[in-house]
């Protein structure tokens, strides 16, 4: 039990391949993405996750690149300021915490170079079939040959395909919350200095912050939706939908929606959770946003993917070649703080959960229990 195809080259499936290597395992990672993904939002590295990052020795560099916000305006929809914040932002929380804000991009390439030497990525390549036997488990890829491997592990996200392909389609597994996220980049063109604004206006808002040593906005937009159908779940569609929405906002309106139209980097999803009894079936298993997506809403999305890939991690190395009992430990210690953390994102409809719900949620694992 040696060999281990990682499928998702973001956060959760690099750390997992760094701790596998690390207890001499063979992973492998493959990325449908030609390279590392840029864009996306600010995430949040909070309580136990650091501890993570510092057994990798990555601490630091994260705390370099973490952004530097000196606080928050809330503005009405004409964008008045109503109430400022200089003690916290809804981004990150508390501006005096120990926690770590950083772009995602910028921890998703941290981990990749720290990786990179020791682990096989496959990038431009995705799982299209699994097949497996009691020797173990028979992949194909979408261009790459056929390969046999001891384990797979599904770190694809909400949209999972190993999730998919091993346990069923996602409508059986996926809970929406009532609302999408959309996420973009732009030119600093409300000249912000280390300072968020959030402004909402009836069933949609927006908070937007400086990045890149202010040069650049990074904003997300959200609105209240049931499910959409399929057919306006396309990247076209959705950004139209999001585009159209933007524009008939009163403040900055028109430049919020030609920015959408023109970002490079444009994401939208809905906010949904991903709840399944079980994260493991024969070989397969699943990890971070694939098994237990808590949702942006959370803000524990990253940190849940971080603890949950070392667990994973210890779990096989310690089950001597016993895969049915290392996933059982990792489902035994890692489901109570899942359940703590997805129910940040619905403890307060509208907003973030309270701070004593924050700390107490991302500190209620030990990496050494």
């Amino acid at each position: 039990m040696r060999t281990v195809l990682i499928s998702g080259g973001g956060i959760a499936g690099p750390v997992l391949a760094y701790w596998l290597r690390h207890h001499g395992f063979e992973p492998t990672v493959v990325e449908r993405a030609p390279a590392p993904r840029a864009g996306g939002q600010a995430v949040d590295i909070r309580g136990v996750a650091l501890e993570v990052m510092e057994r990798m020795g990555l601490l630091e560099q994260a705390a370099r690149v973490r952004t530097r916000m000196r606080g928050m305006s809330m503005l009405d929809p004409d964008g008045q300021e109503v109430d400022r914040s200089t003690e916290a932002t809804f981004s990150s929380g508390r501006l005096d915490s120990d926690d770590i804000e950083v772009l995602r991009e910028d921890l998703v390439r941290i981990v990749y170079e720290h990786t990179r030497a020791g682990v096989e990525y496959l990038f431009g390549d995705s799982v299209t079939a699994l097949d497996e036997d009691e020797s173990g488990v028979r992949v194909d890829f979408a261009h790459g040959p056929s390969r046999v491997f001891d384990l797979v592990v599904g770190a694809d996200g909400l949209h999972s395909t190993v999730r998919r392909l091993a346990f069923g389609p996602e409508e059986r597994y996926a809970h929406h919350l009532g609302s999408y996220l959309s996420v973009f980049s732009a030119d600093n063109f409300l000249d912000l200095e280390d300072w968020q604004m959030w402004l909402r206006d009836g069933d949609a808002g927006f908070g937007i912050m400086p990045v890149r040593d202010n040069t650049e906005l990074r904003i997300a937009y959200g609105f209240e939706s049931a499910p959409l159908a399929d057919d306006l779940r396309t990247g076209d569609a959705l950004q139209e939908r999001v585009v159209g929405k933007l524009a008939s906002m009163r403040w900055e309106g028109s430049r919020l929606a030609e920015a959408a139209r023109k970002a490079p980097d444009f994401y939208c999803d809905a906010m949904a959770q991903i709840r399944m009894d079980q994260w493991s079936r024969g070989r397969v298993t699943l990890l971070g946003d694939a098994g237990y997506c808590p949702s942006p809403l959370s803000g524990q999305g990253t940190s849940l993917a971080l603890v949950g890939a070392h667990v994973l991690a210890d779990s096989l190395a310690r089950a001597d070649g016993d895969h049915r009992a290392a996933y059982a430990r990792y489902e035994r210690r890692m489901r109570p703080f899942v359940t703590l953390n997805q129910a940040l994102a619905t403890e307060n409809s509208g907003g973030p959960a309270s701070e004593e719900s924050v700390a107490y949620a991302k500190n209620a694992l030990s990496l050494d229990s």
